[in-house]
């Protein structure tokens, strides 16, 4: 076995390899870029090697400062994670060259497998069934549109060497085939180093499920069941869960052996993912294979029980598979959430700062559920505009696919994050979509489910109650603190405190009377329901956790002017408590009208001013281009919202922007 292991990667992942090898008694050796100087992936390894500027073409991609690391740090062996040199055969090939191991695949299934076009071609000879579409590069925007036309619309434009999303985009017709394209190749250019595409028939409503399987040198391969990751937003994975809701068992086989037929027909010596895009009936064909660990391998080794980095190390070392398909046994269901820094508001754009506060769930088994949080931030770190936006990945595991779901609701709504943007309240309604809990699933959910965007909703019924009855209770316990400091007022005994009090919830006003008791504070409200709130929570903590008529609930506290704002489930609403003679006064304030903004191009999040598609004085319709920002490796054309006249341009090529900068203005 080895001593010492170089990871060859950053964030979540990184660390999620060093906490395997640490069980295994093997040491670790982090490189870092200049952005990564005080990473958590840094400050968790035995060692730490810088390897270049914050741009990953200068230091995560390149080969030989990796290779340079290993030798001055004794590492035996490399774990490149998922992305950068993850699916590189000449990396592997260089590691083999320098005396080095590489934890993955040998270089020959890679390069069968991991580009795009080629492994398409190898799943068609070998009589895997595949999508319709052109295995051929493509060379021009023309020829793009020449061969999307002679498949049929809807078309995929796909990165041969992409992945998480990147250098992908549908197109509906010529038009967007061109600058699908062009964004296309430039995305795979700028992520991978390598711009080349291929078109293929997007399947209408499908759904994506993908096998794990796993190798050894010997001649041995595996599966360990399913992941469905249908929950994709911009083709990228939002939810993940294990097993699919949509597979029998005898279905689950098949693919299982048609995923295992492949890999065996390349020599797969290692964890890899063949990916399918099914239909709702049960139908699939191949899509690519993945030739590394993925994303979201945490769903499978919560229900099988296999530890896949631990499985990747020990068949890189030339150890025979312990396992045998007969043992793998799936148990239970395992719900991922991916947690990233992006505004769910403003159309999931990424958002970029400092974590002033980050206080995930905590993680452990109880009453048999499981709470697993796979990060690489702490508090106070930095979220930069260089990479990956993912802050951390959220899993929960339970006997039952809805106790999967319930826990994960819970978890997310203990979340606590401040200082940029996230995704959270997005996440948290996901959980509590009646369609998603059906399990009735494809890669178009969310497009169809947020067809305008997502909005923190506003509480009705049942959710109004719960926020009133907390609103209320914060309210209390405030004014309570508020007297024993002052000293003014004579404490009374709490079983005889009564109030009457107006909660206001957005614009949306709720009568109630309060009664304090020993145990409980009673919220008695008009309809002459009451309900019982019970909790612990003291002015200034930012997660309110308590009974709210017996039952466990967790909401986010964050404060206003004269009031709160509070988040649970996805909801979100600015909540104040007044007397009846305070909501009277309330009542008369005139409403705050924001600025105007219909004359300027604001920039939508933190990036790089990637094109200019117009000059000053130039006429433009509505829709058109006006120019490109580039955030976290993703290309965001800004169109005009309106037909108007380009007044003055106040930005360069180059520029760094923050949010809200005024790009231009307008007529």
């Amino acid at each position: 076995m080895f001593a010492k292991i170089l990871i060859a990667n950053r964030g979540e992942i990184a660390c999620r390899i060093m906490k395997t090898a640490r069980l295994m008694g093997i040491r670790t050796v982090a490189v870092y870029s200049a952005a990564d100087r005080d990473a958590l992936h840094v400050e968790m390894a035995d060692e730490a090697v810088f390897i270049g500027p914050a741009e990953a073409a200068q230091s995560y991609l390149v080969a030989d400062k990796i290779i340079e690391a290993c030798r001055a740090t004794g590492a035996e062996a490399v774990h490149p994670g998922y992305g950068f040199l993850s699916e590189r055969a000449a990396f592997a090939e260089a590691l083999r060259a320098a005396g080095i191991t590489f934890i993955g695949p040998n270089p020959r299934a890679i390069e069968a497998m991991g580009d795009k076009i080629e492994s398409k071609k190898f799943a068609h000879a070998a009589g895997v069934s595949t999508v319709p579409g052109h295995l051929g590069v493509i060379t021009s925007p023309d020829e793009a549109v020449e061969i999307a036309n002679g498949i049929g619309y809807p078309v995929m434009i796909k990165a041969s060497a992409g992945g998480g999303g990147k250098g992908m985009r549908i197109a509906y017709g010529a038009g967007e085939v061109k600058e699908g394209f062009a964004r296309a190749t430039s995305e795979a250019r700028s992520s991978f180093g390598d711009d080349r595409v291929f078109i293929e028939k997007f399947i209408v409503n499908p759904r994506h499920i993908e096998i794990q399987v796993l190798g050894d040198k010997h001649g041995n391969v595996i599966y360990l069941g399913e992941r469905e990751c249908s929950i994709q937003r911009r083709n990228q994975k939002v939810i993940e869960e294990a097993p699919s809701p949509l597979l029998d068992a005898a279905t689950r086989r098949l693919m299982g052996e048609q995923a295992v037929a492949l890999a065996r027909a390349v020599n797969y010596d290692s964890a890899g993912t063949v990916e399918f895009v099914a239909g709702q009936d049960k139908s699939f064909y191949f899509l690519e294979m993945n030739t590394r660990l993925q994303v979201e391998h945490p769903v499978t080794e919560l229900i099988t029980g296999v530890d896949l980095v631990e499985q990747m190390i020990r068949v890189a070392a030339g150890e025979k598979l312990a396992l045998r398909q007969s043992d793998v046994q799936i148990k239970g269901w395992a719900i991922e959430s991916r947690v990233y820094a992006e505004d769910p508001t403003r159309n999931f754009l990424p958002s970029t700062g400092r974590l002033t506060r980050y206080r995930p769930p905590a993680e452990g088994r109880r009453d048999g559920v499981t709470v697993r949080n796979d990060t690489g931030v702490y508090e106070g770190g930095e979220i930069s505009i260089y990479y990956d936006p993912m802050i951390a990945k959220l899993v929960t595991h339970a006997p039952t696919r809805l106790q999967a779901i319930e826990a994960q609701a819970q978890a997310l709504d203990e979340f606590t994050l401040d200082g940029i943007r996230h995704n959270i309240p997005f996440l948290a309604a996901l959980m509590r979509h009646q369609r998603w809990r059906d399990g009735r699933l494809s890669t178009g959910f969310i497009a169809e489910e947020f067809p305008d965007g997502f909005g923190l909703a506003q509480p009705e019924g049942a959710d109004a109650e719960l926020f009133a009855a907390v609103a209320a209770h914060i309210d209390h316990v405030q004014n309570l603190r508020k007297r024993r400091i002052s000293g003014q007022i004579r404490a009374q005994r709490p079983h005889v405190f009564a109030l009457k009090r107006v909660v206001r919830l957005g614009n949306a006003q709720y009568h109630v009377r309060l009664e304090a008791r020993d145990d409980a504070l009673m919220v008695h409200r008009d309809d002459a329901t009451t309900t019982a709130v019970q909790s612990s929570w003291v002015p200034g903590e930012t997660l309110w956790r308590g009974l709210v008529g017996g039952v466990g609930v967790a909401v986010q506290v964050r404060p206003l002017m004269n009031g709160c704002h509070l988040g649970h489930g996805g909801i979100g609403v600015e909540a104040r408590v007044y007397t009846q003679r305070e909501a009277e006064l309330a009542s008369l304030m005139p409403e705050k009208v924001g600025r105007d903004t219909s004359r300027v191009l604001l920039c939508p999040m933190p990036g790089l001013v990637k094109a200019l598609d117009v000059k000053p004085g130039q006429e433009v319709k509505a829709g058109e281009a006006l120019c490109m920002v580039e955030a976290m490796k993703m290309e965001n054309v800004l169109r005009a919202e309106r037909d108007c006249k380009v007044t003055k341009i106040n930005v360069q090529p180059g520029d760094s922007l923050a949010v809200d900068a005024v790009i231009m203005e307008f007529a």
